[in-house]
């Protein structure tokens, strides 16, 4: 059984090919290929971390990809997921109506193939090294200016794995990409993120895609 890491599939958005330049005519066969290159390299008794942004466009048919797809899934809410803590629909009304609508949403994503859904980052073990797992980086963005700043883990001197900046980098300095552009579409292995982290603070560009 092996653990993998991925983020910001983004399945079913249109836009996102243009964005981060995904080799793909259209959004049905960028979902088909990346469920292609994530049931070549996840089997169903491994595990995967998702650090966010799964689906977006209409929603039920790209949340529908997520059953497709191979091992025991966990999510890590993004600012793109319905079921995020801070999306504007969940901090809005009264303390029942946020409960409630934060409920339907986490059924939702769970009812379409997740096993679990972590709404804070979660700090864990990777390759012998303690890091957090969290959507956002400590700072960086995919353009522009950093977003959502008051969402993102404190940087405390610790390593982070996240997501998020799609093609800005594949790793910066104690910040480590697992999304999908910066690693050929395919999820990583904990094994793979490990040796990174040996290796020190460094700059890597991400790897062309499968």
């Amino acid at each position: 059984m092996t653990t993998y890491l991925t983020s910001d599939l983004h399945l079913g958005h249109l836009n996102i090919i243009r964005f981060c330049d995904r080799p793909f005519p259209g959004v049905g066969a960028m979902n088909a290929r990346l469920a292609e290159l994530w049931n070549e390299t996840v089997t169903p008794e491994d595990t995967v971390w998702v650090l966010g942004d799964v689906a977006l466009g209409s929603l039920d048919e790209s949340l529908a990809w997520v059953g497709r797809l191979a091992g025991r899934k966990i999510l890590v809410p993004g600012n793109h997921d319905r079921c995020w803590a801070g999306d504007r629909a969940l901090r809005t009304g009264t303390p029942e109506d946020r409960a409630r609508r934060r409920a339907a949403a986490h059924d939702r994503y769970l009812a379409a193939g997740f096993a679990e859904i972590r709404d804070s980052p979660v700090e864990t073990v990777v390759g012998g090294h303690p890091v957090l797992l969290s959507h956002f980086p400590y700072e960086g963005d995919s353009h522009g200016e950093d977003r959502h700043v008051e969402h993102r883990p404190v940087d405390r001197g610790g390593w982070v794995v996240h997501g998020h900046v799609h093609t800005s980098w594949r790793q910066r300095g104690r910040q480590v990409n697992v999304g999908v552009d910066a690693w050929g579409g395919r999820p990583v292995a904990t094994e793979t993120v490990g040796s990174l982290i040996d290796e020190g603070p460094r700059e890597l560009a991400p790897l062309p895609w499968s």
